[in-house]
C-alpha cells in the first residue's frame, strides 16, 4: 500500500500517492516497484511517467508519446548520444579495468580536463563514481591539508547523499540532519535584495560564519559552492561577487571547493566551469553528472599542495571510478563539446530561452523574475509581484501541466516556487520556443482557472 510521508510533502514535484487517479496500468507499475523497491524512493510529476527510450532531446514512453527533456543535467549531450555510446561499446569489447594496472585513457583524461583551467594551479585527476563521491573525497582532503571540520554552504545547497555529505545539505530537508561542524549563509539572491551589493553582503555573511565556527572550537576546512547556486534557486550573478567570500576562508586557513556537478562542461555558456565565471581560483573542484552522459563517472580536480599530505596518508582506490569504461564516456563528452561547438551553442541558445521568457512576464504577473546563464533557466513565480510572495502551488500545478504538454521540468529554491529549466546542450532554437510555448500556455490555463473558479 502506498503512503505519503513528510519527506512527500516536503520533495519539490513528487508525486504523492492518492492526490490524482494515475490509471490502473501506472497504479500497478507504481505498486510493483513499491513492493520490490521499498519505501525510500520517489517519483516524480502527480502521473508519473513510464520512459522507456532516450534520443537527443526527447524521453519516450510506451505509447511512443515523445517528451521534450529540459530538466535531466546527466545527458547534457543527449539521450543516447551516438558518439558516446560508441565510445562506451567499443571500449567495453576491449577492456574493463580498474586504476591499479596502467591505461592511456584516464591519463587523456586527465591531460584533457586539466587543460581546461590553465588559468589556475589545479595539477591532478582522481576519479569517482558520483558527484556525492567527489564531494565526500573532496571534504576528507580538506579536513586533512587543514586539520579541521568546519564547512560552509548556502542555505538551500545540495552537495550529495553520501552520510558525510548530507550533512551539509540542507536542502535534502529537516529530516536530514545538518552537522554540528556546519554552518549555512543565505544564498545571493539578488531578487530578494534589490540594490544590494551581493559581493559584500555573502563576504560578510562568510566571514560571520567563520568567526561563528572559531567561536565553538571548531577550525575551518572549507567554503563549498554550486557556483550557479542551483538548488537555491538558480542564482548565477552578478559574476565576481564570489571573490570576497573565497579570499575569508583561504585567509582563514580554510579551502575553496567549486562544486561543478550541476553548472559544469559549458552549461553557463561561457566557459567549461562555472567558478570560471567568477575569477576565482579553487582549490578543489568537484564534477560529476553530466561527465559522462549518462555513463557513472565523476571526480575532482585539486592543487598539488592540497593532495600532497593525503595522498602520502591515504591510499585511495575505488574499485569502479577511473575504470576503463567510465574514462572512454568523459574522453567523447569532452571531445564532443568541443567539436559540435556546445559552449556557444549553449550561449546562443539559452540567450534565446531567458529572453522568450522574460518577454511572457510582460503578460503573466506570476512570473516575478527570470534569470540564467547559458543553457540553465530559473523562472521564479509569485502570488504578489510587488510582496515577491513565492507561489509554490502555482509552480507545481505549471510544473505538471508543462509535463501534460510534452515539457518536463522541474522547480528548486527555499519557497519551492523557481522553475528549474536545465535542458540538453543540444537544445535547438526551435525546441527552445516549444518550452516557451508550453509554459506560456499552462501560465494562461491556470489563470483563466482560478477567474473561473
Amino acid at each position: 500500500m502506498s503512503t505519503t510521508t513528510t519527506t512527500d510533502l516536503t520533495m519539490v514535484n513528487a508525486y504523492i500517492p492518492g492526490r490524482a487517479d494515475v490509471g490502473p496500468v501506472t497504479g500497478a507499475l507504481i505498486e510493483r516497484r513499491n513492493a520490490l523497491l521499498g519505501p525510500a524512493y520517489r517519483l516524480m510529476y502527480e502521473h508519473p511517467l513510464h520512459i522507456v527510450r532516450g534520443e537527443g532531446v526527447w524521453l519516450i514512453d510506451p505509447q511512443g508519446r515523445r517528451y521534450l527533456d529540459v530538466y535531466n543535467n546527466v545527458t547534457s549531450l543527449g539521450h543516447c548520444h551516438p558518439a558516446v555510446t560508441a565510445a562506451i561499446c567499443e571500449q567495453v569489447q576491449t577492456l574493463a579495468t580498474n586504476t591499479r594496472y596502467l591505461h592511456d585513457t584516464i591519463l587523456e583524461l586527465a591531460e584533457r580536463l586539466l587543460a581546461t583551467v590553465p588559468e589556475t594551479s589545479l595539477a591532478h585527476l582522481m576519479l569517482t563514481c558520483t558527484g556525492s563521491e567527489a564531494n565526500d573525497l573532496a571534504y576528507r582532503i580538506a579536513k586533512v591539508h587543514t586539520g579541521g571540520t568546519g564547512v560552509i554552504v548556502t542555505d538551500t545547497a545540495y552537495h550529495g547523499i553520501t552520510d558525510a555529505v548530507s550533512q551539509f545539505s540542507p536542502s535534502l530537508g529537516s529530516s536530514v540532519n545538518l552537522g554540528p561542524h556546519v554552518r549555512l549563509v543565505p544564498a545571493p539572491r539578488a531578487y530578494h535584495a534589490p540594490g544590494q551589493n551581493l559581493g559584500e553582503k555573502f563576504t560578510r555573511d562568510v566571514e560571520a560564519a567563520i568567526a561563528d565556527l572559531k567561536r565553538h572550537g571548531i577550525r575551518p576546512a572549507a567554503l563549498i559552492v554550486d557556483s550557479l547556486f542551483t538548488s537555491d534557486g538558480i542564482l548565477p550573478g552578478p559574476a565576481g561577487f564570489l571573490q570576497g567570500a573565497v579570499q575569508a576562508i583561504k585567509a582563514a586557513g580554510g579551502l575553496f571547493i567549486a562544486d561543478e556537478v550541476q553548472p559544469g562542461f559549458g552549461r553557463t555558456g561561457q566557459h567549461m566551469w562555472g567558478f570560471q565565471r567568477h575569477g576565482v581560483t579553487p582549490d578543489i573542484v568537484t564534477m560529476g553528472k553530466p561527465m559522462g552522459n549518462g555513463q557513472p563517472v565523476a571526480g575532482i580536480l585539486a592543487t598539488a599542495d592540497v593532495l600532497q599530505e593525503f595522498g602520502q596518508r591515504s591510499r585511495y582506490f575505488n574499485t569502479f571510478a577511473g575504470n576503463t569504461v567510465s574514462c572512454a564516456a568523459a574522453l567523447a563528452v569532452l571531445k564532443t563539446i568541443e567539436r559540435e561547438s556546445l559552449i556557444p551553442h549553449a550561449r546562443e541558445v539559452g540567450g534565446v530561452l531567458l529572453d522568450g521568457i522574460r518577454a511572457l512576464a510582460e503578460r503573466h504577473e506570476a512570473i516575478g523574475d527570470v534569470r540564467g546563464a547559458g543553457m540553465f533557466v530559473g523562472v521564479e513565480l509569485v502570488s504578489d509581484r510587488a510582496q515577491r510572495t513565492p507561489d509554490r502551488a502555482l509552480t507545481s500545478e505549471v510544473v505538471n501541466r508543462m509535463r501534460q504538454k510534452g515539457v518536463l521540468l522541474s522547480a528548486c529554491a527555499m519557497g519551492h516556487n523557481v522553475l528549474k529549466i536545465r535542458p540538453p546542450l543540444v537544445l535547438s532554437a526551435d525546441q527552445a520556443g516549444m518550452v516557451i510555448d508550453a509554459l506560456d500556455e499552462s501560465l494562461t490555463e491556470v489563470r483563466a482557472a482560478a477567474t473561473r473558479g
